[in-house]
């Protein structure tokens, strides 16, 4: 199965999305065919769009992500509302007051923490490695050296490496649970699609992460 990365709209009026669009108006619009890109075209592409990867922050210490929380409107007015109770000597109430600004900092720390995970995760799922046509021959890339107007082959087994468009395929069977919750596996075509349609529905498209059960 040949398919390129992505696409972007086309058409003279409304735009069209990747999936409402034709292979050879795919192809075209990605300015790709085939028999793949050169070597040449390729590099530029990967020094104009960057790698295909997810985005990653420098990491900051634990104790420093915790005390981010603390720089906030509603934290404000609550040490400033411990500050005044402390005044009065209402010293029960100023405990109840910190003690609520760290447990708020400390829940916003651990939805943050989880997050990061969860990205990591992802990251974790994705394929190193991606079976590209390039210069009119197959070759084994890095994912992240994948760029626009690519054309990825997929076979049986294979983690997706990116969103793609598909161009060809042979009885294409994608596992796509980490995408719909479905345990299910859906058949891919290539024909143009009608309407807005959710990212389950779109199966003229395989996105990154899903597993190629059978077929290619």
């Amino acid at each position: 199965m040949n398919n390129p990365k992505f696409t972007t709209p086309s058409g003279d009026t409304a735009p069209r999305q990747v999936w409402q669009q034709t292979v050879d108006a795919v192809l075209a619009q990605t300015k790709s065919q085939a028999a793949g890109l050169s070597s040449a075209d390729a590099a530029e592409r990967l020094n104009t769009c960057g790698p295909n990867a997810l985005p990653e922050k420098k990491g900051k210490p634990g104790w420093l992500r915790f005390l981010a929380h603390f720089n906030d409107v509603l934290i404000y007015v609550l040490l400033a509302a411990a500050a005044l109770t402390a005044i009065m000597g209402h010293w029960v109430d100023t405990l109840v007051i910190l003690g609520v600004t760290v447990i708020n900092a400390l829940i916003g720390h651990i939805q943050e923490s989880n997050a990061e995970k969860s990205l990591q995760g992802i990251r974790n799922m994705l394929s190193s490695d991606a079976r590209v046509q390039r210069n009119g021959k197959h070759e084994t890339i890095p994912t992240r050296d994948l760029v626009p107007g690519d054309i990825v082959i997929l076979r049986a087994g294979d983690r997706v490496p990116a969103d793609m468009r598909l161009i060809e395929t042979h009885n294409l069977r994608v596992e796509e649970a980490i995408l719909t919750g479905e345990s299910t596996v859906v058949d891919k075509i290539t024909d143009a699609l009608e309407g807005d349609l959710p990212l389950g529905d779109r199966v003229n498209m395989v996105f990154s992460g899903t597993t190629v059960s059978a077929g290619g």
